[in-house]
């Protein structure tokens, strides 16, 4: 590795060998230089072997009670294989029974670590993560041949519950023992087990409570539902086995100091993390990223923002803004592969700037949760709590106890009902003025979070303004289905660099699709979905963020006006 006084121009670390799990991280440009500037310390400090030890004072003394109680991800490699056996002869038992859909009630970790490992094994799985009544609704079919995995790591995840209560009431309403077709994930001693055992559930199974909900992939949380659904979770487990003890090694090559110092030591702080996927093969990957770094980094005005994006050519990679890091996800190549196909073999050509990471799924998870930490170490923070998060679970749950009226609207354009932070609208008169006043709004180190309290299966057409925005702002731009990403970016909304502005979009139902009662609860999915919005948009305007939401009165007009504003002008309000 160079370290000497000229900067260097890129960087490779691989562990692995031909005949297992290969992982390589490329870092160029800004990237590399933070790699030969910290990689040193972090050898000499012995972080690798500290975090495989499970060392909690890592990330300093107030961080040591925490971190010492969320390190059990370092070797869940071996501590997860019981769970493979247990899961598959389950899988035998329902399919002799005619069970093979399987829909997975859980939110953050608990589904997006599934929903990536099933998505890249090509196998169906049906995954429930929003409260939206249409979503909701939609989920709740085929009952005759469906098992319902519940995961929550606490067992009073509102989402999670509420979901439960409405699959357990339709397979009740169908005739079908709604016992026998729930699965339950969730942590010793938590009120979810206590109530499973004693309804008499189908299974439940224990999750290791020394593994947060974001490290929790190769856990009972990502293996029961993908196991279910027919991965096969035993060679899963087998690429993250074959690198774990390379992971541990104080090394100038190990490849998670490599990138865990590429994204963290920047300096000045490329903040914002642009994911790319270029035909890494693993799908949907930056998602499970995203809420993994996100929700481990965002807090104490610091952080790293990932940005999920389309593809090489969306705004935020061909920009090059100082304040952006560009993380390319490609297949592990050889060179005979690569000059096969006329692609250059010399790192320095493929990452003139920014990360590439290669890797099979298994290894990655752990490569980035060992990188993360590394991260949060460089920055100062802990990496293992997620303070604000919480802070709009209670505000959503005082919202639905008192449920109050909800406050006239700004203004009224057409199907849209608009409502912003004090002073954010100034003299704009209609949909157009209230978005060019938000995005009026953001700062030169700036990004834009758009925030859709939506039915993701159904109004997929709203994320497509994430492009348009981002062309149109020249800043970063995220895009959450909510209430998910609560779990994720939401704690870096409240908690990271207070230089973001939030566009909210909440709907009435659509057309033809009656709220959802829950049962032995006073509030409906409806209501559940709008006190969520209130109560992250109460919590941002506290914490000084700039929040304009829209409301859509009819649901498809609504979304149709959006569109066009968000989508039409490329460049007329820049």
């Amino acid at each position: 590795m160079t370290t000497g006084p000229t900067p260097p121009q890129w960087l490779v670390a691989w562990v692995g060998d031909e005949a297992g799990s290969v992982l390589e991280v490329t870092a160029g440009g800004d990237a590399a230089v933070a790699v030969a500037t910290h990689v040193p310390a972090l050898v000499a400090d012995g972080v690798a072997s500290g975090i495989a030890g499970k060392d909690g004072s890592l990330w300093g003394q107030a961080a040591v009670d925490e971190a010492s109680k969320r390190l059990g991800w370092v070797d869940v490699e071996a501590a997860s294989r019981p769970v493979v056996a247990k899961v598959e002869a389950l899988r035998a038992e329902l399919a002799a029974e005619g069970v093979d859909r399987v829909v997975l009630c859980g939110m953050g970790g608990s589904s997006l670590a599934p929903e990536v490992i099933t998505r890249t094994a090509g196998v169906p799985l049906v995954v429930l993560d929003g409260t939206d009544p249409g979503q909701v609704r939609a989920a709740l079919v085929e009952l005759e041949r469906t098992v319902v995995v519940v995961s929550s790591k606490s067992g009073s995840t509102v989402e999670t519950d509420s979901q439960r209560r409405a699959f357990e009431s339709a397979f009740t309403a169908a005739g079908i023992d709604a016992k026998r077709r729930i699965v339950v994930v969730t942590d010793p001693g938590s009120p979810l087990e206590q109530a499973s055992l004693a309804a008499g559930y189908r299974a439940v199974f224990q999750a290791d409570p020394t593994v947060g909900g974001r490290f929790s992939a190769l856990t009972a949380f990502g293996l029961v539902p993908s196991g279910l659904a027919g991965v096969d979770t035993g060679a899963l487990l087998d690429q993250a086995g074959e690198v774990v003890d390379l992971l541990a090694d104080d090394s100038d090559g190990n490849p998670a100091l490599v990138l865990g110092a590429a994204l963290g030591g920047t300096k000045p702080l490329r903040d914002k993390v642009v994911f790319v996927d270029e035909g890494s093969g693993i799908v949907g990957f930056p998602d499970w990223v995203e809420q993994l770094v996100a929700e481990s980094t965002g807090k104490e005005g610091t952080g790293l923002l990932p940005v999920v994006v389309g593809g090489p050519g969306s705004p935020e990679v061909t920009g090059g803004a100082a304040d952006v890091l560009v993380v390319r996800l490609v297949s592990g190549r050889d060179e005979t592969d690569a000059e096969a196909e006329g692609a250059p073999t010399e790192p320095a050509a493929r990452v003139a700037t920014g990360v590439t990471v290669a890797g099979p799924l298994g290894a990655q998870m752990l490569l980035w949760e060992y990188a993360t930490s590394v991260a949060g170490r460089i920055l100062g923070i802990n990496p293992f709590d997620q303070p604000d998060v919480e802070s709009a679970k209670t505000a959503a749950r005082g919202l639905l106890d008192a449920r109050p009226e909800p406050a006239a609207p700004d203004l009224v354009d057409g199907a849209v009902e608009v409502r912003a932070t004090d002073g954010l609208l100034g003299d704009a008169k209609d949909l157009t003025g209230a978005v060019d006043a938000l995005l009026g709004a953001l700062g030169p180190d700036g990004y834009v979070a758009v925030m859709a309290y939506l039915d993701r299966e159904h109004d997929t057409a709203l994320a497509g303004v994430r492009e348009s925005l981002a062309a149109r702002t020249g800043r970063p731009v995220t895009f959450g289905w909510a209430p998910r990403f609560l779990h994720s970016t939401g704690q870096f909304h409240k908690g990271g660099p207070a230089v973001g502005v939030y566009l909210q979009v909440t709907a009435e139902p659509a057309a033809g699709v009656e709220d959802l009662a829950i049962a032995e609860r006073p509030f409906t999915f409806g209501q559940l979905i709008t006190a969520q919005a209130a109560g992250d948009a109460q919590v941002l305007a506290d914490h000084g963020r700039p929040v304009l939401r829209l409301h859509l009165t009819d649901r498809a007009a609504g979304l149709r006006q959006v569109l066009s504003v968000l989508g039409a002008a490329d460049g007329a309000s820049a």
